[in-house]
């Protein structure tokens, strides 16, 4: 498969098969059916084996994640140490296939886990880490200290709290994104330079060396028993309190809009790469992405190629990249990539859905005007790995139309009848002035603190907010794509933005948010 395919388009037919799992009680709550009822278990959906019960309470792969322990890399040492944390994701995604491929036998005898699984894995990882921490050393004649402790990973548990990102998922994750409206309020951990923590969209990877380790129970990239998402992992939005707040605008706060419309994908671009933080890595994000905007954006793709690109944006002066990971009904239906990396080798089956509705809006700072952002500015909202790395840098909102007043974070909703399935993302809005990029993806941008102004160091930038809306059925049947061993969950939905604005088009762009009008 290419880095582009044509999806298949879902159908009343099968959105009736993925319904059929979304068995609702009074007041919200969920009958604990199978909701991943891939092809490989078939449609019916039928309980997993008792031997599967057994082995549930230990349900993934958590390793420390490199990138946070690397904020600062000279820019020499950046690509072969790029290079290496997406060898150390790829070795990870492997390590789960054989995890989950052994559950039964690791149940019986657990010290097949250390020995066939965690201690190989931890050889591979030290290697890694020995590289980069060559690379670093010869750039800067100084080794990074500590790296040796980041080795050693452990199997988790589905209900554990967050690792070491901090924080679990508690239950008021919705509360303070206001990303129906481009507000600024983004919760604890989002603010000031808080953001070197979550180990950014490490969607790393050096494409599947291990080929002869995608057998077992896979069957053509299915039969992935327990790979998520479960019913816990969904709340009826009717069951949530509104929790949106937003900031006070105050006296020269920019008001203004301007949306730009790059349509929702309609063509099916899809890859499995992350040009942001795997560069130069085919299969970096270990799952599939949607794409709009420039059509140029792959792995491989240098700023000249994305100036050069082609956009899908009616305005021809935006060629940035918009990207995100896609969602999929998990209806029992094969999609065209389930013997493809990113795809049923990567553990991400079902039907690719394309969102009814795009929303692509830059608004303005709540406390003051706003700046140009640079040209090929890279933001990364949202960490991939938020399941075992914890929330702090989590900043997808999910909720439905009609109930956008209610956020969840960690839960996916289960809308009412007529209503659809919004994914929201509010991305950082301050910039270091500076840089288009840093080591983490992330020290270079920021979110505005709690009563809307940049940190020190920082200004303000139009904030991009994305709202993409899916109509899918109601009920627990469907689940973005994701790393193997981060299981689906919502909390690792994230996004990607590179700005390829021509300089006539940003200037309009922070003349409409500053002078308060709503342009397109």
């Amino acid at each position: 498969m290419g880095r582009t395919s044509r999806k298949k388009r879902s159908t009343p037919a099968n959105r009736a098969i993925a319904a059929s799992a979304a068995l609702l009680l009074g007041g919200g709550g969920l009958v604990a059916v199978n909701v991943y009822a891939s092809a490989g278990e078939g449609a019916s959906g039928a309980p997993p084996d008792r031997s599967w019960n057994a082995v549930r309470q230990m349900s993934t792969i958590d390793c420390p994640d490199a990138n946070i322990a690397l904020p600062d890399v000279p820019g020499r040492a950046r690509p072969e140490v790029d290079r290496e944390l997406a060898a150390m994701d790829t070795q990870i995604t492997d390590a789960y296939r054989q995890f989950a491929d052994r559950k039964e036998q690791i149940a019986r005898d657990p010290r097949l886990a250390d020995n066939a699984v965690l201690g190989p894995l931890k050889s591979r990882r030290a290697a890694s880490l020995d590289r980069i921490g060559t690379a670093i050393e010869r750039a800067a004649q100084a080794r990074p200290q500590n790296l040796d402790g980041l080795a050693q990973c452990g199997l988790r548990a589905d209900d554990q709290g967050g690792g070491d990102g901090g924080g679990g998922q508690e239950g008021d994750q919705g509360a303070d994104q206001g990303q129906d409206g481009g507000g600024q309020g983004q919760d604890a951990g989002q603010n000031g330079d808080g953001q070197d923590q979550g180990g950014g969209d490490q969607d790393g990877g050096q494409g599947q060396d291990g080929g002869d380790q995608s057998g077992g129970d896979q069957d053509g990239g299915q039969g992935q028993q327990g790979n998520g998402p479960e019913a816990s992992d969904f709340v009826d939005i009717e069951s949530v309190q509104p929790n949106v707040d937003r900031p006070r605008n105050r006296r020269g706060a920019s008001r203004g809009t301007f949306t730009t419309d790059c349509g929702r994908n309609e063509n099916g671009k899809f890859n499995p790469d992350n040009v942001i933080a795997a560069p130069g890595v085919s299969n970096g994000a270990h799952h599939m992405h949607d794409y709009v905007g420039n059509q140029a954006t792959d792995a491989f793709s240098g700023d000249d190629d994305l100036a050069g690109g082609e956009t899908t944006c009616r305005n021809q002066g935006d060629r940035s990249t918009y990207y995100w990971p896609v969602l999929r009904l998990q209806n029992g239906q094969d999609e065209n990539d389930v013997d493809a990396d990113g795809g049923g080798k990567d553990r991400n089956t079902g039907e690719i859905q394309t969102p009814s509705q795009v929303t692509l809006q830059f608004v303005g700072s709540p406390a003051g005007k706003v700046t140009a952002m640079p040209r090929f500015l890279r933001i990364i909202t949202g960490d991939a790995k938020s399941f075992t790395n914890g929330d702090a840098n989590a900043n997808a909102s999910w909720s439905c139309t009609g109930f956008e007043d209610r956020q969840l974070k960690d839960k996916y909703p289960i809308c009412p009848e007529g209503s659809q399935v919004v994914r929201s993302f509010a991305f950082q809005s301050c910039w270091d002035g500076r840089n288009t990029d840093s080591a983490n993806h992330r020290t270079h941008v920021a979110f505005a603190q709690d009563d809307g102004r940049c940190p020190s160091g920082f200004k303000a930038i139009p904030q991009l907010v994305q709202r993409i809306v899916y109509d899918v059925p109601p009920g627990p049947g469907f689940a973005v794509d994701s790393f193997p061993e981060q299981l689906h969950k919502p909390v690792t939905d994230h996004g990607d933005f590179i700005n390829v604005f021509d300089d006539r088009l940003m200037k309009k762009v922070v003349s409409c948010v500053n002078g308060g009008r709503k342009c397109r």
